[in-house]
């Protein structure tokens, strides 16, 4: 399949519209009766920008006439909120309109309710020989990796490509990839508000009544919450030996399901609410461009390269000027993981 393009329908409900036009010139690489997983993230609680369910029911139903069996899935994380454990995952999805009578299909944490249902899987490169993944993995028939196409304070943009990647990974394997985040203060901005204290899920951030908070790089596991709710951004990313790591971690992570789930995928990236940063983050978000539609093409790569390009290089840089987000894609080639 080449890259397919949609724009946004103008008339109401347009971008419902726009999704629909685009699956009916896709084809779906499933044998019959295939049981295939919509991989998206249902937003975390109290967040503003995450996707409607409309959009996923919709790709459900397209499954669905043609014969498959559909199921949404998203796996654990490592922050606090509403989607660490899987339970609560659940609770928050269902909240945000995410429910097995909407959908018209199950909605599955992958990793298991307690995020032990993993595998390893053969990765082969610099930082990671092995990845650990959601077993699920292995087990579905297929897959739609459906993206919301947006900005990431650690990854530049989020697209097909940290779908895969984060969202296929287990809370272990996503801690080995955000080992070198770590937060450093700005004592001039910080009012010691205590929020980054109230938002850490290991006790890494501390604070003493009338001091500063410290964060002990020991405890601290690189999931970058408290850099994200800071509300003086007082709190920036401290990179590790090398601030291109985690950019190589997404993309070898990413390149190692891909070898297992490349030959029964399709994926399609969302070019609307594009918010300047993920849908992990509760609050009213900041969009840094217009809505234009929904892409489609057959490797993560090429979708989200070409997603950059429509949405704009330039807006993603001066969204996240710190970050060498291009990286992504320079790894990507260096590893024979290009589209």
């Amino acid at each position: 399949m080449a890259i397919l393009f949609s724009p946004l329908d103008q008339a109401p409900q347009g971008a419902l519209t726009s999704l629909r036009t685009l699956l009916k010139r896709m084809e779906a690489p499933f044998a019959p009766g295939a049981s295939v997983g919509i991989k998206l993230h249902w937003g975390e609680r109290g967040n503003k920008s995450f996707l409607d369910p409309v959009y996923a029911r919709e790709i459900a139903q397209w499954l669905s006439t043609k014969g498959f069996t559909p199921f949404v899935f998203d796996t654990s994380v490592l922050y606090s909120g509403g989607r660490r454990q899987g339970k609560d995952s659940l609770e928050t999805a269902a909240s945000h309109g995410y429910t097995p009578d909407f959908l018209g299909c199950p909605v599955l944490i992958a990793d298991g309710l307690d995020g032990r249902d993993v595998i390893d899987i053969e990765a082969g490169y610099r930082h990671f020989k092995t990845a650990q993944v959601a077993s699920l993995t292995r087990r579905a028939d297929g897959f739609v990796i459906f993206s919301h196409f947006k900005g990431h304070l650690a990854a530049g943009f989020g697209g097909a490509i940290k779908n895969i990647s984060m969202g296929f990974a287990s809370r272990a394997q996503k801690q080995r990839m955000h080992a070198d985040v770590k937060p450093i203060l700005n004592r001039k901005k910080c009012t010691r508000c205590g929020v980054c204290v109230e938002v850490c899920p290991t006790g890494a951030a501390a604070i003493v009544e009338g001091e500063y908070p410290t964060y002990d790089a020991e405890v601290c596991i690189g999931c970058a919450q408290c850099i994200a709710q800071c509300p003086e951004m007082a709190l920036r990313i401290l990179w590790g030996s090398d601030n291109e790591a985690f950019q190589e971690k997404l993309i070898e992570t990413a390149a190692a399901v891909w070898k297992v789930i490349g030959g029964k995928t399709v994926l399609i990236n969302a070019l609307i609410r594009i918010s300047a940063e993920c849908d992990c983050l509760p609050g009213k978000a900041e969009y840094i461009a217009q809505d234009l539609g929904f892409l489609a093409a057959n490797h993560p790569v090429t979708l989200d390269a070409e997603s950059v390009s429509r949405v704009g290089a330039d807006v993603i840089t001066r969204a996240h000027s710190y970050l060498p987000w291009q990286r992504q894609f320079s790894y990507a080639d260096e590893i024979g993981f290009g589209g």
